[in-house]
């Protein structure tokens, strides 16, 4: 069995327990993961980006010149997508870039990114993740103890409105619950902050 080590909420080292090797020891498929991160991304645009097109843009009624004797270049309108202030061709519209990808995949880059952790040691499992006020200080005392100074990712077992609104102002701090948890978030943070409980129920989904 795999094993972390447990801190406290004041960030020091108090002990250790096991981890399920499936879940925090498994091999780190890339693939997948460069699979889901793309999905999670695409799904995240809103796509509501939208040019006009020359039937949409005001003006250029009339013909700028008649068809022929000028010498030059024959037009129809003023709006056509070669003039300045004209529509454009082949521009985004609204639409939706969500697709999906099966649970298994989901399940193989979520044990992935959570290995890829483990294999680096920023994995941090605290033993009581939780304080009784909004009080960001706890949750900063926390940082310190661990000496993290980069982006991290706090989970707790259940969505705990204290956390996340101790957390959240802190700058490159992501609060989060397991019900929440995704692939990207785990891997665009450098450390993986876990509450003891938040563990065992991550390990009872995946196992």
């Amino acid at each position: 069995m795999a094993t972390v080590a447990l801190y406290n909420m004041e960030g020091a080292k108090t002990g250790s327990m096991e981890v399920s090797d499936a879940i925090f020891a498994a091999e780190v498929n890339k693939t997948v993961l460069h699979t889901v991160v793309v999905n999670y991304l695409a799904n995240q645009r809103q796509g509501t980006q939208s040019t006009k097109t020359r039937t949409e843009v005001r003006g250029g009624g009339a013909k700028p010149w008649r068809q022929k004797g000028t010498g030059r270049a024959r037009q129809g309108s003023i709006r056509a997508p070669q003039w300045t202030g004209g529509g454009v061709a082949l521009g985004p519209k609204p639409r939706s870039y969500r697709y999906s990808i099966n649970k298994k995949v989901k399940r193989i880059a979520l044990k992935s990114a959570l290995s890829a952790k483990y294999a680096d040691y920023k994995v941090y499992v605290i033993d009581g993740l939780n304080v009784d006020e909004f009080k960001t200080a706890k949750i900063a005392a926390l940082l310190k103890g661990l000496e993290i100074n980069n982006k991290a990712l706090i989970v707790t077992a259940e969505a705990d409105e204290k956390v996340y609104k101790s957390a959240r102002n802190i700058k490159g701090v992501t609060p989060t619950h397991v019900g929440t948890l995704n692939t990207y978030d785990i891997l665009n943070h450098d450390a993986f902050i876990i509450s003891k409980d938040a563990v065992a129920k991550i390990e009872e989904v995946l196992a």
